[in-house]
C-alpha cells in the first residue's frame, strides 16, 4: 500500500473551503473589511515561470484617432496600420481621442466602485452563480475549477441584444453606468461590416472589476492568465494599473493612460480570421494599494442561443492556408471557457486541428 503524500491538499477540504467563502456572499472585499492580515490558502497560486520584461523595449501602443475621419486616406490608412501592426504582434493596444469625454469614463468606474463599496447585507441580494441573470454578481465564477482563487470581485450586465437587458434586475446604484457602457461602443462605432454580418456585434456584455487591496498580493493574483473567448474587448482601467500582457514569453505592463480605452483581439476573432491577429494571454496582478476598478466589455453572443457555427471563413481558405480551429458555436465555446475555469491555459487548444 502507497503511502498519502501529507504536502498534498486535501480535495474535500479545498472544496469545502471555497464553499463556505462562497456562501457568505460578501467576496474578496468582505475578506478584507474583516481585517484580514494573510490570504487564505484557496488563493495561493503557483510562482509563474515567466519574466517581467523590460518596457523601455516593449511598449503597448497608444494609437490617437483624432485624426480618424480625416479624408485625406494617407492619414486614415497610417492609422488602421497601426492598428493592424498592433493586432498582429501585441494582440493589445490603446486608443486616446476617441470621442468619449472622460468624465463619462470616470462615472462609469465611480458607479462599478460604489456598487462595490455599499453595506455587504444590499450587496447580498445580488449574489448569484444563475447566469440566466441580465445582472450577476459574485466573485471566482469558476469558483470550483482553478488550480487557485483569484483576489477579485465581479458584476456582469448583459446588454444585447436588447430583450437581455432586465432593468428590474439592476441594482440603483449602477442604473446610469448600464447606458454608458452602451454609449462607449456607440460613440466608438466598433461595428464593421464583416463583422456585423457575422453577427459578432448582436452580443455585449461587461464584466466589472474590483481588486480590493492585498495583504500577500506576492501569493495571489488579481486574474489568473487568460486569453478572452470573444470576439472583440475594450477595456477601461483605472490610474493602479497591474494588467499584463505576455510577449516573447515575457510579461509587459499595459501602463494606464488618462481617458485611454484598452482594445484586444479575443480567441473567436483569431479563429474567423485566417491573418495573424492574436488573442494574447494575459493577467492582472494583486496589489497592496486598492481598490483597483475595471470594466471590460465584450463582444460575444455566449448568451444568445444560437445554432450559427463560428471558424476559418471559407473565402480565406486556400491549400497553402488551412484551417487551424475547427468550427463551434460561441455558446459551446462559452460552455467549455467557464467549465475549464482561469486555469492558466488557453480555451483555442481545445479546438485546434
Amino acid at each position: 500500500m502507497g503511502t498519502i503524500d501529507a504536502t498534498m491538499p486535501n480535495l474535500d477540504s479545498v472544496m469545502n473551503e471555497r464553499k463556505a467563502f462562497d456562501e457568505t456572499k460578501s467576496g474578496v472585499k468582505g475578506l478584507v473589511d474583516g481585517g484580514l492580515k494573510r490570504i487564505p490558502e484557496i488563493f495561493h497560486c503557483q510562482p509563474d515561470k515567466y519574466e517581467k520584461a523590460n518596457n523601455t523595449s516593449h511598449v503597448i501602443p497608444v494609437i490617437d484617432l483624432v485624426d480618424i475621419d480625416n479624408k485625406d486616406p494617407s492619414i486614415y490608412q497610417g492609422i488602421v496600420g497601426k492598428i493592424k501592426e498592433a493586432c498582429e504582434t501585441l494582440g493589445f493596444f490603446q486608443v486616446v481621442n476617441h470621442g468619449i469625454p472622460l468624465s463619462v469614463l470616470e462615472e462609469l468606474k465611480d458607479g462599478v466602485k460604489r456598487f462595490y463599496e455599499q453595506d455587504t447585507e444590499v450587496k447580498k441580494d445580488f449574489y448569484t452563480r444563475d447566469m440566466n441573470r441580465s445582472f450577476i454578481y459574485n466573485s471566482n465564477y469558476d469558483i470550483y475549477s482553478p488550480p487557485a482563487l483569484n483576489w477579485r470581485d465581479t458584476f456582469a450586465c448583459y446588454l444585447a441584444p436588447p430583450d437581455t437587458l432586465k432593468p428590474e434586475e439592476i441594482p440603483v446604484v449602477c442604473s446610469t453606468d448600464t447606458h454608458q457602457i452602451k454609449g462607449v461602443f456607440e460613440a466608438l462605432g466598433l461595428n464593421p461590416n464583416h463583422l456585423k454580418d457575422m453577427d459578432c456585434a448582436k452580443g455585449l456584455f461587461a464584466l466589472c472589476h474590483y481588486y480590493p487591496s492585498c495583504p500577500e498580493p506576492e501569493l495571489t493574483v488579481g486574474t489568473a492568465k487568460h486569453s478572452d473567448h470573444g470576439f472583440l474587448t475594450v477595456l477601461i482601467q483605472d490610474h493602479i494599473g497591474g494588467l499584463q500582457v505576455l510577449y516573447e514569453d515575457k510579461w509587459i505592463d499595459i501602463t494606464p493612460v488618462s481617458g485611454a480605452l484598452i482594445v484586444n483581439i479575443g480567441d473567436l476573432l483569431q479563429a474567423s480570421f485566417l491573418c495573424p491577429f492574436k488573442s494574447v494571454e494575459h493577467r492582472v496582478l494583486a496589489n497592496k494599494i486598492g481598490p483597483r476598478i475595471s470594466v471590460a466589455c465584450f463582444f460575444s453572443t455566449g448568451h444568445w442561443s444560437s445554432s450559427k457555427l463560428y471558424g476559418p471563413i471559407k473565402d480565406l481558405l486556400s491549400e497553402d492556408n488551412p484551417p487551424k480551429y475547427r468550427e463551434t458555436t460561441v455558446a459551446d465555446y462559452l460552455a467549455y471557457f467557464v467549465e475549464k475555469g482561469l486555469d492558466g491555459t488557453s480555451a483555442l487548444t481545445h479546438y485546434k486541428i
